[in-house]
Order: structure tokens, then sequence, then C-alpha cells
């Protein structure tokens, strides 16, 4: 007989742990993830979220879908009041307000996000204005450069685990009442080094940041998720993270991205996903982001591009990416738009058996089917069907001059 763990349930007024706070799913996550795995049956009802769900390795949380909704707190930003010095695990803040034992923090400087942000757990206090973490600091925040302390977090959270599962949970970012906190950092969900992950049929909506981002994560599986209304990007892999797949998701009308892949996101699939009406640009594709496929997604309504190559040199470019059978469509706001703009020193990117063009002929936003600057190597194109740009289906610079 097939062995499987122990089921642990969560419920705001019934359960083997009552509550509604991140406290009470932490600790049905530790004890599932001390007997070696299982699952965390997460019941109906809004959660309070002062610091990350943080995944267990081989445990599965799982939600009631979009009744279970673990909403990001409102966040609060003080100014630190000494140097946070690299390696240090103590933080000393102006205004204590909202800084409490057990909240999660990050440290940095202006916009946190980047990978010198450091993301931790307040574990105490030695007085007022001075608390203990959980983590070393990641770098030097001085004075001179303004460094502030926030109450910003990953909703979800895995760092250096391997085969967690979430599933059926609606992440409510709260953006109106929280400071920024980047995708390198923070996210509805980010993962760190958490290898063989999946995250199946999650809502994220309004983050401040990014929806759902993995760093350095391989094997990671989105399937069935919706990120909307997120200030940054909907879907960010990045920062090595291959072998991926994202499939049947919705990044809708997030402010600058659908989809992004950071760097070094590698033999990939992308499917069945509908990316719309984000703010600037439906696919990011750059830094070695390279032997990746695409095919039947619907990429339409971004502000300008539908699939953008990132002007990166050659030794640096995505390479060997190919498209097929795709929808990509009304992309622009009528003054630009390109269905594809193909920038850097991009070499083997093939676009096959796609539709690109416009579906109203009266009032075109996509002026360019695909518009491949003097940088970019060839482009194979082949069976596609391009119709009613009001530019050209097809601009190459680097045989035009």
């Amino acid at each position: 007989m097939a062995q499987c763990g122990i089921v642990m349930r969560v419920g705001i007024d019934e359960g083997d742990i009552v509550g509604n706070t991140h406290k009470a799913l932490q600790a049905a996550v530790d004890y599932v993830g001390a007997l070696g795995g299982g699952i965390v049956d997460i019941g109906p009802g809004t959660y309070d979220m002062r610091d990350s769900l943080h995944l267990r390795a081989g445990v599965t949380v799982r939600g009631a879908g979009g009744e279970t909704i673990l909403r990001k707190c409102a966040g609060v930003t003080s100014p630190l009041a000494t140097d946070g010095d690299y390696g240090e695990e103590q933080i000393t803040v102006v205004d204590p307000t909202g800084f409490d034992v057990g909240c999660g923090v990050s440290v940095g400087f202006n916009r946190h996000g980047n990978f010198h942000t450091t993301v931790a757990t307040i574990t105490g206090q030695i007085d007022d204005n001075t608390f203990l973490i959980n983590q070393p600091l990641l770098s030097d925040y001085t004075l001179g450069r303004e460094a502030t302390a926030q109450t910003t977090f990953p909703v979800i959270s895995g760092y250096h685990i391997t085969g967690a599962v979430v599933e059926d949970i609606a992440i409510d970012g709260n953006r109106e009442n929280n400071p920024y906190l980047g995708g390198c950092r923070g996210g509805g969900i980010l993962l760190y080094r958490a290898h063989g992950t999946q995250i199946r049929r999650v809502i994220v909506d309004g983050y401040h940041g990014d929806g759902i981002s993995y760093q350095q994560s391989d094997d990671v599986l989105v399937e069935e998720c919706t990120v909307t209304r997120c200030s940054e990007k909907g879907l960010h892999p990045g920062s090595g993270s291959g072998r991926t797949i994202v499939r049947r998701c919705r990044a809708a009308e997030n402010d600058q991205i659908g989809l992004f892949l950071c760097w070094r996101v590698r033999h990939s699939r992308f499917e069945e996903n509908t990316i719309e009406q984000n703010g600037l640009t439906g696919i990011s594709i750059g830094h070695k982001d390279s032997d990746n496929h695409f095919r039947y997604n619907t990429v339409k309504q971004n502000g300008r591009y539908g699939v953008l190559f990132r002007n990166e040199p050659k030794v640096l470019a995505g390479h060997r990416n190919r498209f097929e059978r795709n929808h990509i469509t009304d992309n622009g706001d009528g003054a630009e738009g390109y269905g594809f703009y193909i920038d850097g020193e991009t070499e083997g990117t093939e676009i096959v058996g796609n539709t690109i063009g416009n579906t109203d002929r009266k009032n075109p936003r996509q002026l360019f089917g695909i518009y491949v600057t003097s940088r970019a190597g060839d482009v194979f194109r082949s069976d596609n069907t391009m119709k009613s740009h009001s530019r050209m289906d097809v601009v190459e610079e680097a045989k035009s001059g």
C-alpha cells in the first residue's frame, strides 16, 4: 500500500489548528514538514498575513480556491536610525510603529527589491527601536544612502527546498496599503532555490511588486494560475531557473509586463497562456534566455509590445527561442505597437504558424507585425498569418538599413 503523509487542517472556526493569521498557517506547515511531508488543508476565509507563509519541503499547501484568501496586512516604512552593517542580525528604526516580533520585514534602499535587499522575520526586541532578525543583512545599509526598513515580504515564500506544492489559494496583495517590494525578493509568491515546486490554480491580485516570482529554481511548474493588477510583472521566472513550465495561466492588467523572463531562463515551455492588457509588454525575453518554446499562447492588448526581445549583446542575448501557433494581436496604443520587437544581437529565433495582427481593422493598435532591428540575426518565419497592420507586417532594419 502506498504511504502518504499526515493531513493537517487549519480553519478560522474549526480544524486541527484554529486561527486566522499567518501564525496558524505556519504552525501547521512546520508540523507537517517536521513529520516528513503531507498536506496542510486551509479552510475558507481571509487570513491576515504579517509574515510570509514559509513553505517546507514535501508539504502541499491546499486551500478552497477563491474562498481561501491570504491577505497581506498593511505595511509601514521607517528610516533606519543607525547603519545596518553587512552580516548584522538586528536593525534600529526611527519609528517602531508596526514593527513587532513575529512580523516580516525588508531592509534596503529606495524601492526595495533587488538581490541586495534583505527579507527576514523579526525574532526579538532589544529596546523600543531595535529589533533582532533571523537573517544576516546582505549589504551595508547606511544612513547616507537613506536606508529604510519596511514590513514587506512575499505572502508565500519558499527558500532552499524541494518538492513543495501550493494549490487552490487566493492571495490579496493589498497593494494600496503597502510599500513596493521588487520581484527578486518579493511577490505574491516568491521561490528561491526551491526546485521542483508546483503552483496550481493560485490567484494573485494586487501585490505591490510582482505576482509570482521564482529565482534560481529549476523544474518549477506554474499551472492554471491567475495574476492580475500587480504593480510590476505578473509572472517572473529568472536568475537561472531552468526547465520551467508555465501553462494555462492568465497574466492581465499588471502595470508593466505579463510574463518576464529575467536572466538565464532556459529549456522551458510556456503554453496555452493568456497574457493581456498589461501596461507595457506581454512577454519580455532577454539576458541568456535561450532554448525556450512558446506555443498556443494568446498575447493581446498589451501597452506597447506583444513580445519583446531586450537589447543584449550576442554573448548575453536570448537565442534559439521558438514561437509556434500563438495569437499575437492588438498590442500597442495606435501610436506605437509591435507584435514582435526583436532587439539585441539575438540569434536563432523561430516564428512559425502564428496569427499576428489586429482584430479591429478600423482602429489598429498593433502597427507592426514583426520588427527586427539591425542588431538582430536572421529570424526564421514560416506559415504565419499577418493581418491588418497599419504600417508593415514585417520590418527588417538589418536588411533595409
